[in-house]
């Protein structure tokens, strides 16, 4: 996790299709990341949004896709939390 303009940014494998939306644990730097939705038409990213806003307790307005966004490894971005503090809460 990295911090930029008072933002922290989370590198992230995400798995779509998946059982359940759950944070399983950290692979070579990233989160690795289950959610229910499908790849199609931004539902999956928009599932990886809500549910890292809601873990960061951050509102999920806050959380943003800014690399990666058809790539299963992305970066996301977490508006006005610390890396650190995110590092906790995600963990």
């Amino acid at each position: 996790m990295t911090e930029r303009d008072g933002s922290a940014l989370v590198r992230v494998r995400l798995q779509p299709r998946s059982k359940r939306d759950e944070i399983v644990g950290e692979r070579e730097g990233a989160l690795v990341v289950r959610v229910s939705a499908p790849p199609v038409d931004g539902k999956a990213n928009a599932a990886l949004c809500k549910l890292l806003a809601k873990k960061a307790r951050v509102p999920a307005g806050r959380a943003s896709v800014v690399k990666g966004t058809s790539s299963r490894d992305k970066v996301v971005r977490l508006e006005g939390l610390a890396a650190a503090d995110a590092g906790e809460r995600l963990a």
